[in-house]
């Protein structure tokens, strides 16, 4: 039987009974965006991965605690940045990128770079700055900037209030300005 017109809350129903073919679908449904979330936290693809595969593995043990309050991708993503989160602080690895390695330009045979090259450079430098707020900065807006997710979606995700939420996210943009300053 195929699960692939079923609604999500169908298929949950069906994933609380024990149906691995409703959980394949969940899965299938779900993994590329929660991979793409513990990839943006980790800044790794194979921690990613089994990031990504360990809060799948957590999220159909307890599916018994899924309230429904709240949708069951921003209850997933919650347990994906979390697990994330604790995987980052546990490993506590810093990967430094020699300033070099940011402020080198590909350049054309003119010795000009290229308005395509430049805007990759500018992408970047900005993500590449990112990545060296503080953690709660960086996963607030990558799931606000990158991911898209608004105020009270992020509030759900990260447990936070949503005046906190708009604090922290507009502190990170602050944060991440005066970073970028460097290279203006």
């Amino acid at each position: 039987m195929s699960h692939q017109k079923l609604h999500t809350e169908q298929l949950v129903t069906l994933c609380k009974e024990g149906n691995q073919s409703a959980q394949m679908e969940i899965y299938n449904r779900y993994y590329k965006a929660m991979y793409n979330t513990a990839f943006r936290i980790l800044k790794d693809s194979a921690e990613a991965e089994d990031a990504m595969q360990e809060s799948f593995l957590n999220a159909f043990l307890k599916l018994d605690s899924f309230s429904e309050k709240v949708s069951f991708g921003a209850w997933l993503k919650k347990i994906v940045v979390n697990k994330s989160i604790y995987l980052y602080k546990k490993q506590q690895r810093k990967e430094e990128v020699p300033i070099d390695t940011l402020l080198h330009k590909v350049e054309d045979n003119d010795g000009i770079a290229s308005d395509e090259e430049f805007t990759s450079l500018q992408a970047q430098k900005v993500l590449q700055t990112l990545k060296t707020l503080k953690d709660n900065y960086r996963v607030s807006l990558t799931l606000h900037l990158i991911e898209g997710f608004d105020y009270e979606e992020i509030c759900t995700i990260m447990d936070v209030s949503y005046a906190n939420c708009r604090t922290m996210i507009s502190r990170a943009k602050d944060s991440l300005r005066k970073k970028l300053e460097v290279y203006v």
